[in-house]
């Protein structure tokens, strides 16, 4: 049987001869966007590397930027970028900021003009002006533009005292380090953090990170160089044990952690082995209770508030310690810390049937009596 003969494929010769004719149809010269592009990109690399040799004394793991878009215009460039670094020994997982970068070309060369946080986005310390470092055995201490290396190096030592302290109040793991920003001022400490300076009047410091289990890159203190200048030897290591206690806690920490619990353990472990007597370490809740104005509960969410009256909130910040001591002396130190685990994970009753046998409205009984005993 003779075999069948499939027909010939017809090779398309007109449509591949126009192509030829084309100009957009080959590929694209040296020059084209593309290839602009690709040097622009080059560019942003060489300077992630040229400002972290500038940065001296900063422990950087590493540092990159990664480019998210290019917009040119003939020998000028705009580039979003997004900054993640790691400071060696410090932090489990890169910290980001958004950042918006200028670039010209001259002589054929792309290089950085201006490299600033894109809009909305909080700076970097080294924003705003030259920083100093200053190393401790558990801390790393970034002092903002006009801050002594005298006043860096006291903060690193009082840092290193807490850090031991809040690992002997809170037994769950953690790192056993903190990095500590110092500010130039006050205002440069709003700006930071993107709120008002007046925000921060009369604190000591605050923590920034985020709360829940995994890696948590972004905990800091930040502290406030006037309200921490004006504090005494005690109020200095009280505050500082205090913030360095939220660094300790974090990966426990999540949103349903109750803000009493959260700040009175804290202020706990800063208080802890301390001989300050309840009327004398919470002076604005003593006074209300002497007013006959106990309070009817235990200090919500919005009592906490920055910014708002400092009596109240000084209140809430003593209610909520007491409520810890009192937890810690009725219950046990574990007790409080299994409370602090179990809170971030489950609602608040359970935890609290879980390891105090009560539920909120016992706690908050046993509390407001002794309030009663000790500041009336």
């Amino acid at each position: 049987m003779p075999r069948l003969r499939r027909p010939s494929r017809i090779r398309p010769f007109v449509p591949v001869l126009l192509c030829a004719l084309l100009a957009g149809c080959g590929p694209r010269p040296a020059g084209t966007a593309d290839t602009a592009e690709r040097d622009v990109r080059r560019a942003v690399a060489d300077w992630s590397r040229v400002t972290a040799e500038g940065l001296a004394g900063i422990p950087f793991a590493d540092r990159a930027y990664e480019v998210a878009s290019v917009r040119r215009d003939g020998e000028r460039a705009l580039v979003r970028a997004r900054l993640r670094y790691r400071l060696a020994g410090y932090d489990t997982a890169p910290e980001e900021s958004a950042r918006e970068m200028e670039l010209v070309r001259a002589g054929g060369t792309w290089r950085v003009s201006a490299d600033r946080p894109a809009p909305g986005a909080l700076p970097q310390l080294w924003d705003q002006g030259a920083v100093s470092v200053a190393s401790g055995t558990h801390s790393l201490v970034l002092g903002g533009a006009g801050q002594s290396a005298g006043t860096l190096r006291e903060i690193a030592a009082e840092a290193d005292r807490a850090v031991p302290a809040a690992s002997a109040a809170w037994p769950g793991p953690w790192a056993g380090r903190v990095v500590v920003l110092v500010p130039g001022s006050l205002d440069a400490m709003g700006r930071l953090l993107g709120r008002p300076a007046d925000t921060y009047r009369g604190l000591g410091a605050v923590t920034t990170g985020r709360v829940g289990a995994g890696p948590a890159p972004a905990d800091r203190v930040v502290v406030n160089p006037e309200g921490y200048a004006g504090l005494g030897a005690e109020g200095r290591r009280i505050i500082l044990t205090h913030e360095v206690t939220h660094v300790a806690t974090r990966a426990a920490t999540t949103a349903t952690t109750p803000l009493w619990l959260s700040e009175g353990f804290a202020d706990w472990a800063a208080y802890r082995g301390a001989s300050a007597a309840p009327g004398r370490a919470a002076p604005a809740l003593a006074r209300a209770v002497r007013r006959g104005e106990l309070p009817g509960e235990l200090p919500r969410t919005e009592d906490f508030a920055f910014g708002g009256d400092p009596e109240a909130a000084a209140r809430a910040y003593e209610g909520a310690w007491l409520a810890c001591r009192l937890i810690a002396a009725k219950w046990g130190e574990k007790a409080l810390a299994d409370l602090y685990g179990r809170a971030g994970r489950e609602p608040l009753e359970t935890a609290l049937r879980e390891t105090l046998g009560v539920d909120r409205a016992g706690l908050t009984e046993a509390w407001r009596e002794s309030l009663r005993e000790e500041l009336s």
